[in-house]
């Protein structure tokens, strides 16, 4: 199962699945398209934007959760 950290960069966790942006942006996240946030770690871009780092980390597994069963 692919898991998502707070050290990995937007860009990788965008690779993970292709819905994965929907998630940031439901999270609070705007800028996922911008060219800049593909190289910044989950941490750095949940801190410029005030949002809890632990917050997305569990949004964005609870995704990936449900799409390895099928559910999304």
């Amino acid at each position: 199962m692919a898991k998502v950290t707070k050290d990995m960069t937007i860009g990788e966790i965008l690779a993970l699945h292709p819905k994965m942006a929907q998630v940031l942006m439901a999270g609070g996240m705007h800028c996922v398209g911008c060219g800049a946030s593909a190289g910044e770690t989950l941490e750095q871009a949940a801190e410029v934007h005030g949002i809890p780092v632990m917050l997305l980390e569990a949004k964005l597994n609870a995704f990936l959760s449900e799409a390895e069963q099928g559910r999304v």
